[in-house]
């Protein structure tokens, strides 16, 4: 049996119920399965579904007109959190400079943290700078290094939308949502239901951890190691890159405009777009 560290644990029993006591949640139940079913707020009807389904539809297609001109894109992953004093706010602005220099959108959830800076980092290589809002009570607002955004009132269809449109994926530091997105991403390219398409770990002290977690999963059988070959863990924005471009189809790589080219075309001037 693999052998682990002794961890404190994430909660204990009196921190757990204090705060279940707190907690009031707005859970669905069908017509009469509950006779407290009015504490609860909501009662599901087909109408009410009918209309959820009608806004989760215009969602995608709202989104997906929006995106289908996007070309070649990245898709960055990260946390909302990093200001940009932060080391990993730099080295995300540093992945997306790489990705505009080689001629890939950088595509992000449009945030603050981690997504503007990979946002930034393609807008001042001049590069396409493309960012999914989920719209929430904080952190909301789409950062101002984009040059296109999409708003989101789901979080599953603005992630359907980030991996649709990727060849791709970057996963930087982050938290809940981008281990959500990381494990997202992973398992559909396993499957085969999507790619196969890189998935590239930034930052190797921050994924050290995971690594050996991992590990320990293959060492249980749970899936083998040919299983997971198309993920990379690098502090590198330029192998990352180099990386990518390799996986790339030959009729993929002739679309792409690397900077260099378009700079040398503008008579060695690079436009900056407008924000």
């Amino acid at each position: 049996m693999p052998k682990h560290r002794t961890l404190p644990p994430l909660q204990t029993k009196a921190e757990w119920n204090a705060l279940w006591r707190k907690q009031r949640a707005r859970y669905e139940l069908p017509p009469g399965a509950h006779p407290d079913r009015e504490l609860l707020t909501q009662v599901r009807t087909p109408a009410r579904e009918k209309e959820r389904l009608m806004r989760v539809n215009d969602e995608f297609a709202r989104a997906m007109t929006a995106l289908m001109d996007t070309g070649a894109a990245v898709t960055v992953f990260g946390s909302a959190r990093f200001r940009p004093s932060h080391p990993y706010y730099r080295l995300a602005r540093a992945v997306g400079n790489e990705l505009a220099k080689a001629g890939l959108t950088t595509l992000t959830g449009g945030g603050p943290g981690i997504m503007e800076a990979a946002n930034r980092g393609a807008h001042e290589a001049g590069g396409r700078s493309v960012g999914l809002n989920i719209i929430l009570p904080h952190e909301q607002a789409a950062n101002p290094y984009v040059d296109k955004t999409v708003e989101f009132a789901y979080f599953f269809t603005r992630k359907t939308c980030l991996v649709k449109y990727s060849c791709a994926y970057i996963v930087m530091p982050g938290g809940l949502g981008t281990l959500d997105e990381l494990f997202e991403a992973a398992t559909l390219v396993q499957c085969g239901k999507i790619g196969p398409f890189p998935v590239i770990l930034m930052g190797t002290a921050f994924w050290q951890g995971m690594r050996e977690w991992m590990q320990d999963m293959m060492e249980e059988g749970v899936f083998a190691r040919d299983e997971v070959r198309f993920a990379h863990v690098t502090d590198s924005p330029k192998e990352a890159v180099e990386l990518i471009l390799a996986s790339l189809s030959p009729e993929v790589r002739a679309t792409l405009q690397p900077m260099r080219k378009v700079a040398a075309a503008r008579g060695g001037r690079q436009v900056r777009r407008r924000r």
